[in-house]
This record gives C-alpha cells, structure tokens and sequence, in this order.
C-alpha cells in the first residue's frame, strides 16, 4: 500500500496466525501479536522492555515518548504492562499512522495519542519533566538520521524526562561500530549514567546488528544486578556495558553535533 515514505504491507504466516509483521519499504518495521501485547519478537524490543522493567515506576501513571513509532509494538507493550500509561507516539508518515490506527486496536488517546510529524520537532513541543521513557526508534533506510543522534537532540530528550527518567535509543550499526561508539559518546556529554546492550556477536564487530543505548541519571539503574540479569536471560542473551568496559568500548567515539538548524519536516495530527 502506498504511503507518504514509499509503501507499506502487512505480512502474516499460517503457523503464526495472531502475528502480523509492517513492512515498511520492504524492511522490517514491527512485529505485533494481535492477541498479545506483551509478545515482541524483535531483539531490540526485548531489550528495551528489560530495562523498562527496571525503571521505578514512580507517582502515578507511567509516561512515555516514542519516536519512531512505525506499528506500536513497544507502545502497546507499556500500555499491557503498566496500565494507565499516558503514551505519545511520533512517526514522521502520515498517511502510515493513519493506518496504523485502523489496522491495529490501540490504546486510544489519551492513553495514546499518535502524531504525525518529526521526531525531533515534536519532541520539543512537549512540556520539561513530562515523560519517564524516551525511546528512539527512528530511521532513514538502514541508519539513524543525524539530527535524532547529536548531543543537543539528546539535550532535549533530556529535558523531556523527569528525574531519574530513561532515554533508549535503538541503533543499528555494521563493523567496527563506529556510529555506535560516536552515541555512547554524545550520550555520555548528557547524562550521568550510560549503558550498552546487544548481543555478544555484534558487540564483537562480527555482524551487523543493532545496539540499544541506555541514558539516564538514576545512579541505581544500570547498577541493578537484576538488569543484567535479565538481558542475559533473553531468548537471545545480550550484554550491558557500563564503567570501564562502556568507556574502553567508546574510546575512539567522538560526540556528535548539529551542524545546521533543524527544521519541522511535517506537522502533527494533534
């Protein structure tokens, strides 16, 4: 089906018959079980919602941002595990969010609001310390587009979370990891505390892959035993770098920076 970024199709299989994969451009974008939230397939996914888990909860419902929404696999997994969520949830395709919301039952506003537009010009819009989660998840083909990965976006996403909050951001990268050690890098110009999370072959520079990027301030996050624990418990067992080990892996990372103003690249549906 056509869409304003090129097309878009819903694949299922016959032995997985509540399953539904969004190809976007002929690429994977989200894996969704119709008739379960809390099921994610994608690796990445599964990561994250460890180190959801791990985020206190704090003083009623749980807030999050999502950029890079595609299907709202993650949005429908918070809103399953930690109801009465307030979610927003940003793809720069239009024409896909509307269908988004009629081919999938998500939650409705304003347990869920989708908007259309950037990521980072609706990022900007929302109010300081409104959200507990930011996560990223925004592509252009196969890489990040440079202006949802420099230390001034970050510096928004920043202002975005309450204290103690979590940024994820979904990076996906091919040997050596250079783009990979440049975030570790920007991220760590922001936030107090910073991990790494992916499995041990990409880590290795064997493959292409994706790397999940933690920031936060909460000095207890990423020090939880029961974080890394968990990863390596996944289907697919992943590390978590931090201290020593994140930074001998970031050595030759370099913080990257805007290098000419952003501007909106589509407007937003509410």
């Amino acid at each position: 089906m056509p869409i304003a970024s090129g097309t878009a199709e819903l694949v299922t299989t016959p032995d997985d018959p509540t399953a539904v994969t969004l190809m976007v451009n002929g690429v994977p974008s989200s894996h969704l079980d119709l008739a379960d939230p809390l099921r994610l397939d994608f690796e990445y996914m599964q990561q994250m919602a460890a180190v959801l888990d791990a985020v206190p909860a704090g003083d009623g419902p749980f807030r999050a941002v999502h950029l890079g929404a595609a299907g709202c696999a993650m949005a429908r997994w918070v809103d399953a595990r930690r109801p009465g969520s307030r979610q927003v949830a940003v793809d720069l395709d239009p024409i896909l969010v509307d269908l988004v919301r009629g081919w999938f039952d998500l939650p409705r506003s304003p347990a869920l609001r989708l908007r259309a537009g950037d990521a980072r010009a609706q990022l900007e819009s929302l109010a300081d310390g409104s959200a507990d989660a930011v996560l990223r998840d925004v592509f252009a083909g196969d890489r990040t587009p440079e202006h949802v990965a420099t230390v001034e976006f970050t510096a928004s996403v920043h202002r975005v979370l309450r204290a103690g909050g979590v940024y994820l951001a979904n990076c996906a990268d091919r040997p050596p990891l250079g783009l990979a050690r440049d975030e570790v890098a920007t991220l760590s110009e922001v936030f107090a505390h910073v991990g790494l999370v992916a499995e041990p072959g990409v880590l290795r520079g064997r493959r292409y892959g994706n790397l999940l990027l933690i920031g936060t301030d909460d000095p207890a996050l990423l020090d939880d035993p029961g974080l890394a624990r968990a990863l390596r418990s996944l289907p697919v067992p992943a590390r978590l770098l931090v201290g020593d080990e994140l930074r001998e892996f970031a050595r030759r990372g370099t913080a990257l920076r805007d290098v000419a103003p952003v501007r909106d690249l589509g407007p937003a549906d509410d």
